[in-house]
């Protein structure tokens, strides 16, 4: 049928996907890094490596900026406006979002942030924002030290 004929065609091209890392000694060592991390699986990962190459080379500020998962102030004098997220590469603004769902249920520090946000009557989408951005800074810095960071 149609759908197997895709699902095999999607399968194959997974798998060049995963060669093409393997075979790249810095991918390579970046996804052997990355792969444990809860949330972070195949797609995510090669979202990340591809889309996303200054991993581990920027400033948690800027790397959060150019994923588009900064929070952007709107004010002028006295009067303020919401925070919006805006700009930034948008497959890994939605990588980080599926990986957010993922991680913010089996990271208990990220669980905490959540529970705190929700406390504090924060909205479900604001909270996975909040959530994709921290695990963005995670990663980061996990790729910048070159050594997994214990995420208990």
């Amino acid at each position: 049928t149609m759908i197997a004929l895709l699902d095999e065609q999607i399968a194959a091209l997974d798998r060049q996907i995963a060669a093409c890392i393997a075979e790249d000694q810095t991918l390579a060592q970046q996804a052997a890094l990355l792969t444990p991390v809860p949330g972070i699986g195949p797609t995510v990962l090669a979202t990340l490596l591809g889309e996303l190459p200054e991993l581990g080379t920027l400033c948690r500020r800027r790397i959060a900026s150019l994923a588009g998962l900064a929070p952007h102030a709107r004010e002028s004098g006295s009067w303020r406006g919401t925070r919006r997220i805006w700009g930034g590469r948008r497959k890994v603004r939605e990588a980080l979002y599926i990986a957010a769902l993922n991680a913010s249920r089996r990271i208990p520090a990220l669980t905490a942030m959540r529970d705190r946000m929700r406390a504090k009557g924060k909205s479900p989408k604001t909270i996975l924002i909040a959530i994709a951005r921290q695990l963005l800074v995670i990663l980061n810095a996990m790729i910048r030290k070159r050594q997994p960071i214990t995420l208990a």
